[in-house]
């Protein structure tokens, strides 16, 4: 990463952000002033968000939060039951079984299952 180099030899991610801090920093400070360095902040907030994602992570977490409450004040109508999800539907269906395939699963060959 400190070297600008990313996984596949080309720049890192956050190069541009970093170029475009460097630039800042060269524009509005010189070697006796480095007071110019405040009209920087946004760039470098612009280039920690590259590095680590905290605003993202905290828009996605609110947004979560907000799904769940919406989910728990609105709760479905036809939501299924919890025997339904482990079972993906598939167990205790043999009346369906027979309806659609018009055979007893249960004698298959003459043989029990």
């Amino acid at each position: 990463m400190a070297s600008g180099y990313g996984l596949n030899g080309g720049p890192s991610r956050c190069f541009p952000f970093w170029q475009e801090l460097l630039a800042c920093y060269v524009v509005n400070t010189d070697t006796e002033d480095v007071s110019g360095a405040k009209k920087c902040v946004l760039a470098l907030e612009d280039y920690y968000e590259c590095l680590h994602h905290k605003k993202e992570k905290a828009r996605v977490e609110e947004l979560q939060r907000a799904y769940r409450r919406a989910e728990a004040s609105h709760p479905r109508e036809n939501a299924p039951k919890a025997g339904t999800i482990r079972s993906l539907g598939l167990l205790n269906k043999e009346e369906d079984t027979k309806a659609v395939i018009g055979v007893d699963r249960s004698v298959v060959g003459g043989k029990g299952m």
